[in-house]
């Protein structure tokens, strides 16, 4: 019976140290199974050399190499002062090599072979450090090394994570457990996961990361806080990472005791002046001041009869003698029942167009509403010459399944980045205006607002861990795939063999068009459940405001369906240009995707599939549901090849993804039958519950 007994706990045991909870994110160094593959690249990393042991990032990025050499081939790596004559290993260099041209961004670096060796070059130390991770993704996903031959430059400037962490421990739209910074803890104890955190950002190239929430305490100015943020900046800061703070305009008063907070008075300059000399007593290498003003509540310079540009350029200047920037977010928008929220931010901000110090970078959310699943471009990037405009990308998924749908972000990071402004003519390309080659800015910024939390495996839904490395690697280089993206990600996370990648990225692919299909077809949007954001309420007609409702953006009547743009109801098209309008002005010629975002569709409108609008959007929500019973099919085809605690969790979340997809689905279609009086196409089945039964659900998350 004790045999049986210890045979069941090793084989238990053993089960355990296979189990995968997520938290080495894409940073796992496994043994790599087939011995052939293991072998071909022991020869080229018998050593790493290293010139300078002493610089804190060049060593990160030694110790980085070990790690993931011994983990990954099974062999001891050694670090070496000099290569000397030796062969067959990693030579870490900082220099002007030949290949790194003076015009190569900060950060650059190439890999190169060279005499029996491979070489990471840059002419930075933190270069050398994402060149190391380069190399190590190599070997991860199995390429070749053999006379390798790599040169990479950053597009973006600044690549950033914003987080929408409390002082209190919670995160505003986190979706993943508390926050990942200890407050109560720091400065005395450093988390690990602040170590963890650090080398995921660096191996995709992060560079910054503004550490609370826009919605800002003022908290964080104070002495005992910079204390704190001291000690997470000294863990980030080998690793290549600058920290930002996200501040409330109204700190003057509530910590300076000052009667005002107006940008032109000389005791509010006096205090910030002050103030930012005190960050960089703490912090030498401070990033620089993160600002919502006048947006949601938050105050700003409008409280005192000032522009944007007075409150940004009065943090500018007190940040001049030193080398941090002000990024200045142009989410705005004013409480007008008559308006159009789509306009708000470019109506506010292109007056001051040119009036920015030099200081100063606008941050502009990628559509002109908030994180939709599918928007237009917002038309800001195409109508400002004067000013540097910065990219925000959400990374939760506030609006897209939060924890529980798998959803992968890169393809709708693409479609804005890629997409033409025509603001210099044909080439005008979203990416060209906040990589700054558009109009020679000098500085440029890519935020993403981050997903990350307490739980195991940092993201809640195993996939959610995508989304953050396809920003990083977007913000590196616009140019790469969605699939070459996600390959990298599947490779170095789930596993290397090639048929479960091909399912895996098909399933990540069709994620997005399937959420969608199923939630906001054909240009429909805001029409999830308020305050918590989950789920539908298309029949949202009351709420603290008129513009935070259903109801006030799908404009749904007996006519039909949709917000009209086009001049009728709104003429927020004409921000855009010419040949955007003519694109997107004509509802016979609109991409389906933007339809309803810019036009007021008859029901019995046919389109150009050659359905009605009503049959139309019957087809996609129910195809939507379709859709997800498919990536649970693919799903299961690669459990063998996938760590069983990943799979299960993957597959339990997929079936909830089903169950909330047909909630959209009912809730939106009994919704918007009851305007059309028309019947749902015979070829579908009708729910089998009313509207009021769905009605239902909802109120029940209301209680949450």
């Amino acid at each position: 019976m004790k045999k049986y007994l210890l045979i069941l706990i090793l084989a238990t045991i053993n089960h355990l140290s296979f189990a995968d909870d997520g938290s080495r994110l894409w940073l796992k160094y496994d043994l790599i199974k087939n011995v052939q593959q293991r072998e071909q690249f022991s020869k080229h990393t018998k050593f790493i050399s290293v010139s300078n042991f002493k610089n804190e990032i060049i060593s990160k990025a030694s110790d980085e190499l070990k790690t993931g050499i011994e983990g990954l081939l099974g062999k001891k790596a050694s670090i070496i002062l000099e290569a000397k004559n030796q062969t067959g290993g990693i030579i870490l260099e900082v220099s002007n090599h030949q290949t790194l041209t003076q015009n190569l961004a900060d950060g650059s670096f190439a890999i190169f072979a060279k005499g029996g060796n491979i070489v990471i070059s840059s002419k930075t130390e933190v270069g050398v450090l994402y060149g190391s991770f380069e190399l190590l993704r190599k070997i991860q996903t199995l390429q070749s090394l053999t006379n390798i031959s790599i040169i990479s430059s950053p597009k973006i400037k600044i690549r950033m994570l914003n987080h929408w962490d409390n002082a209190n421990g919670t995160v505003e739209r986190g979706y993943a457990g508390s926050s990942i910074w200890k407050w109560n803890e720091l400065p005395f104890r450093i988390d690990p996961r602040y170590i963890a955190y650090a080398r995921a950002n660096a191996s995709i190239g992060i560079n910054a990361t503004s550490i609370n929430n826009v919605n800002a305490s003022s908290r964080f100015l104070t002495a005992e806080y910079l204390e704190k943020i001291k000690a997470v900046a000294d863990v980030l800061r080998p690793y290549g990472i600058k920290v930002f703070i996200s501040v409330n305009f109204r700190s003057p008063r509530t910590l300076g005791g000052l009667k005002t907070s107006d940008p032109l008075d000389p005791e509010v300059h006096k205090w910030w002046n002050e103030k930012t000399k005190e960050i960089h007593q703490y912090i030498p290498d401070f990033g620089g001041y993160l600002v919502k003003a006048n947006s949601e509540g938050e105050p700003g310079p409008q409280d005192y009869g000032r522009t944007h540009a007075d409150g940004a350029n009065m943090l500018a200047e007190a940040m001049k003698p030193f080398s941090g920037i002000v990024i200045w977010r142009a989410f705005v928008y004013n409480a007008d029942p008559n308006g159009d929220r789509f306009k708000e931010g470019f109506e506010q901000f292109k007056p001051l167009d040119g009036k920015f110090d030099p200081k100063v970078i606008v941050q502009v959310k990628n559509g002109p509403i908030d994180f939709m699943p599918r928007e237009p471009f917002h038309p800001m990037f195409g109508g400002f010459s004067n000013t540097p405009l910065a990219m925000e990308f959400q990374i939760t998924q506030e609006y897209l399944g939060q924890s529980t749908h798998l959803t992968y972000l890169a393809p709708m990071f693409k479609e804005c980045l890629d997409t033409d402004t025509y603001a210099k003519g044909k080439g005008s390309e979203v990416s060209k205006v906040i990589d700054g080659s558009l109009y020679n800015n000098q500085n440029s910024l890519m935020a993403g607002v981050a997903n990350t939390g307490s739980d195991a495996n940092w993201c809640g839904h195993p996939f959610n861990q995508a989304n953050w490395y396809a920003f990083g690697r977007l913000a590196w280089d616009y140019t790469l795939s969605s699939e070459q993206i996600a390959k990298e990600w599947i490779g170095m996370t789930l596993t290397n063999d090639e048929k479960s990648k091909m399912q895996i990225n098909d399933i990540m692919q069709k994620s997005l068009p399937t959420y969608i299909s199923y939630t906001y077809p054909l240009g429909l949007h805001h029409m999830m459940g308020e305050g918590h954001h989950y789920g539908p309420e298309p029949w949202l007609s009351k709420a603290g405001r008129l513009d935070w409702t259903s109801v006030y953006y799908h404009r749904a009547d007996s006519v039909g369906l949709g917000f009209d743009r086009t001049g009728k109801l709104s003429n927020a098209l004409n921000l855009y240009s010419k040949q955007i309008n003519d694109s997107w002005g004509n509802p016979d010629k609109c991409n389906l995707n933007y339809l309803l975002w810019f036009h007021h569709i008859p029901w019995n409108k046919k389109l150009s599939t050659g359905n009605t609008l009503w049959e139309e959007l019957c087809y996609r929500y129910y195809n939507g549901v379709n859709q997800v019973k498919d990536l649970q099919e693919k799903w299961e085809t690669v459990e063998n090849q996938i760590d069983s605690e990943t799979f299960q969790s993957v597959k339990g979340r997929l079936k909830i993804q089903e169950k909330e997809a047909i909630w959209w689905r009912d809730a939106c279609v009994l919704y918007f039958k009851e305007y059309t009086k028309m019947p749902i196409p015979s070829s579908l089945t009708p729910p089998n519950r009313t509207l009021e039964d769905v009605k239902k659900i909802t109120e029940i998350y209301h209680l949450r």
